[in-house]
């Protein structure tokens, strides 16, 4: 009871009366590496000025000096003095919260999850994945945008600019709660070293997808899509239905690429993932999604190869750099299936990616106190992480790019990736959006995300047999074959979820769902809520790594083969087009998992409460959320795309979409060019 009570002090903003004493840096949870030191003098008054306008005056004197040192020591001020401490940074039930709407509870409850110490990656500087996918920039906003959210009536929206609440407006009861923006600057503006200055300045930050939007659930997001890229690789590569006895290699084992070895294990296969932080090898083994742990090479292999003869289903993690594991594989006899990297390429040279040649603690120091060397270090570990790869891909592993910009970096560092005599974009190996999940996404099929509020696990296993018999419903209907092998994919992952032990933070859960499927979870949801089958409000949402949510040439939209695939329009009309249907609150980013400049993404949350007027809400704001894509996508020529919008027009007559006329390429290659 002392915790709830405690989340009282949410109303009241910046804790300044008393001022709180300083908790110091909390040695038990991982703290962000130190970023670049490249603000000028002058610069740097700019950023302790926009720390302190946070602040009456009166205080300055006390706070300046403090903010300083945040400055030259971190990169960036956190705001340390005002983390609280006095309440756990978890997810509460809905009702703890003091708020004077659900709607505004289950935000301040997502933000929270998202700042848990089990589900965040740095939690005390606000970072909840992905290396910089920060929540907020410091502890101030943190508090500010508690206060409004206690404060909030149905007749108000709160404006987010990068993780600064500018204020609440005056709105209508169909309005968004909370629209969130992060990192919007103008295209000329939008390079690494321009994002570095603008949060070093605090007045930017990079929200990756579900950090700055308050949609994370920890790593079971990517465990399932993790799973179903394995799957299909697979079926794609292997030509295969079963994983038993197929080698998959990779790295890393933080807030996202941790699901790997989960995954690995939910496929039948046997994976092995390689991590240079400690403690990251440490919390995925003690949450059990690794099975066994090796930081010598040549006891790795005499157990692979075991594995391999008894077709083990198993997870290994590599406590070291990938790059040793990848050359130490490309010298032995152990042939390796399947091959992929998640490491934090879209952050090469703040903590995203280590370099082989000097330890993790070395690269810490390095990366703030000698980033040219780092840079360097970095690059040439780039070649030899390609060439190793290279090597196995010519004995027959097949190897992929997961949307982390590996393929990109190692381009940029003068690795051997790119084609011979092809564009410096065209690589040897293909994104997975190219090969695997670009084809799921053009069926409408994507990451949908549920959270009950009530913190009940019943709940949760309640909304689990819910989907299961949606499902279990929609896959014997007249669908396509493709569809149903999708359906089929997710009915093996929703009856299995639950035994995974796949819930870290809030009791959530994903499931990839197309159109049909999302609209009929939440109004199965609705309903029960509506009846107290389900005892509090279900937040519903998804990933932005999805149909329509975001526009990345390199991953999203790297199958898009009109020439539009730098082109952001889809993201953008999707966050607008979801903000006056029915979401509780909407989000638009610069950036995303492929790193900042690099995408456009927009996502949403909603508040399944139970009311007609939701149901009705939720209907029209899912059917544009997915068709939005599909019709994109369709316009690109995609054939999946083509066959998923027509069949969505013949569903519902007020949906009219623009296809293409296709031209014969016989004609195209006729013509004197």
């Amino acid at each position: 009871m002392q915790q709830t009570s405690n989340l009282e002090s949410l109303t009241k903003g910046i804790p300044l009366s008393p001022l709180p004493e300083h908790p110091g840096i909390d040695t038990s949870v991982p703290h962000a590496p130190g970023r670049p030191q490249i603000l000028t003098s002058d610069e740097k008054k700019v950023a302790i000025k926009n720390a302190l306008r946070y602040f009456p005056s009166e205080l300055h004197n006390v706070l300046a000096p403090e903010f300083v040192k945040e400055l030259n020591t971190y990169g960036h001020i956190y705001m340390y003095r005002f983390r609280p401490t006095h309440y756990e940074m978890k997810a509460y039930p809905i009702n703890c919260y003091p708020a004077k709407t659900h709607q505004a509870a289950a935000i301040m409850l997502m933000i929270m999850n998202n700042l848990d110490k089990e589900v965040a990656q740095f939690p005390h500087e606000l970072v909840t994945y992905g290396g910089n996918g920060s929540v907020f920039q410091n502890w101030a906003q943190y508090h500010l945008v508690m206060k409004y959210l206690s404060e909030m009536t149905e007749e108000q929206t709160l404006a987010m600019y990068s993780g600064h609440p500018m204020g609440l407006f005056p709105s209508t009861v169909n309005s968004p709660r909370v629209v969130v923006t992060n990192g919007m600057v103008i295209p000329n503006y939008s390079s690494r070293m321009d994002y570095e200055r603008m949060y070093a300045q605090g007045v930017s930050q990079y929200g990756q997808m579900t950090a700055g939007s308050y949609c994370y659930i920890g790593p079971q997001g990517i465990v399932h899509g993790t799973t179903i890229t394995l799957l299909n690789a697979g079926r794609k590569y292997l030509n295969t239905e079963e994983l038993k006895g197929k080698v998959f290699v990779s790295s890393g084992l933080g807030g996202m690429s941790g699901a790997q070895p989960k995954a690995a294990v939910i496929t039948g296969a046997i994976g092995i993932i390689a991590e240079v932080n400690e403690a990251a090898v440490k919390k995925r083994h003690a949450q059990k999604w690794v099975d066994e742990v090796y930081s010598d090479l040549d006891q790795l292999l005499a157990r692979v190869k075991v594995c391999v003869e008894n077709k083990e289903t198993i997870s290994i993690a590599y406590h070291g750099n990938v790059v040793t594991l990848w050359e130490k594989l490309a010298e032995s006899d152990v042939h390796v299936d399947l091959g992929s990297d998640q490491t934090s390429l879209h952050n090469p040279y703040n903590g995203g990616y280590y370099p082989v040649q000097v330890s993790f603690e070395e690269s810490n120091r390095l990366m703030v106190e000698e980033p040219a060397k780092f840079k360097q270090l970095v690059q040439e570990t780039l070649k030899r992480h390609t060439d190793a790869i290279n090597k196995l891909a010519k004995r027959g592993m097949k190897f992929w790019d997961y949307g982390n910009s590996f393929l990109l970096e190692a381009s940029r560092a003068g690795a051997e990736i790119t084609k011979p005599g092809a564009q410096a974009t065209e690589f040897l190996y293909p994104s997975y959006v190219q090969d695997i999940m670009g084809d799921i996404f053009s069926l409408g099929f994507g990451p949908f995300r549920w959270v009950c509020t009530s913190g009940s696990a019943q709940d949760l296993e309640t909304t689990d047999t819910i989907a299961k018999e949606i499902i279990e419903k929609l896959r014997v209907t007249d669908i396509p074959k493709n569809v149903e092998q999708q359906y089929d994919d997710n009915h093996l992952w929703i009856t299995q979820a639950g035994a995974h032990r796949l819930v870290v933070g809030s009791q959530a859960r994903i499931l990839y769902s197309d159109c049909i499927g999302r609209v009929e979870l939440a109004v199965a949801f609705n309903q029960a809520v509506a009846s107290g089958k389900i005892s509090a409000p279900v937040v519903i949402s998804r990933d932005h790594h999805d149909v329509s949510g975001t526009d990345a040439p390199w991953r999203e939209t790297s199958n898009i083969k009109d020439g539009s695939h730098f082109c952001a329009d889809m993201a953008v009309q999707n966050f607008v087009g979801d903000s006056f249907r029915g979401a509780t609150w909407i989000s638009l980013h610069n950036g995303g998992g492929t790193g900042w400049g690099e995408a456009i993404n927009g996502g949403f949350g909603m508040v399944l409460d139970g009311k007609e007027t939701t149901e009705e809400k939720a209907k029209m704001m899912l059917g544009w959320d997915v068709n939005n894509g599909i019709a994109r996508r369709s316009w690109s020529y995609n054939d999946n795309a083509e066959a998923t919008i027509k069949r969505a027009m013949s569903i519902n007559p007020l949906l009219k979409v623009t296809v293409p006329n296709h031209t014969d390429d016989q004609l195209l290659n006729s013509l004197n060019l």
